[in-house]
């Protein structure tokens, strides 16, 4: 006997450009020659799962990590640039601070209801993630998206 797959209902919100929170130094990082592989140029799409903490009772969790990745990208700023190609295709980080996608995100499901599902392989991925129009881009595109 088979069981009939869960549905629910992801509503995002508007995609947007999280901002180091403080201004960061506008430099050039050359990427290694590992980093530089044609192979390479592409976005690899992770979920990371974890459950509620009771001490965040109260506080949008959209909000605090909104708040905590543009404080964080003030020391790991060059996330927030973007990848340009230079001479001979090499690849180089432009730290230009403009950021990193930032989607939030609510479902109307709990961990609990998910189940086995939180397991590889996800058979709710496509759910769950949403793809940015341009996102498979590496270059001149933002460095992450993280959806919350």
């Amino acid at each position: 006997m088979s069981s009939s797959p869960l549905l629910f209902t992801v509503r995002r919100f508007e995609p947007e450009l999280v901002l180091p929170a403080t201004p960061t130094p506008r430099e050039i990082k050359l990427l290694s020659d590992i980093d530089d592989q044609q192979g390479l140029r592409f976005n690899i799409p992770v979920i990371f799962i974890y459950s509620h903490e009771p001490s965040m009772a109260g506080k949008d969790p959209v909000e605090v990590l909104r708040n905590s990745l543009s404080q964080t990208l003030v020391y790991y700023y060059p996330l927030a640039g973007r990848i340009k190609e230079g001479v001979g295709r090499k690849l180089m980080v432009d730290c230009t601070g403009e950021g990193v996608m930032f989607i939030g995100a609510e479902a109307d499901v709990t961990l609990d209801q998910l189940g086995d599902s939180l397991h590889p392989p996800f058979p709710c991925f496509q759910e769950l993630l949403y793809d940015v129009s341009g996102s498979e881009l590496v270059i001149d595109s933002p460095i992450q998206l993280i959806q919350v």
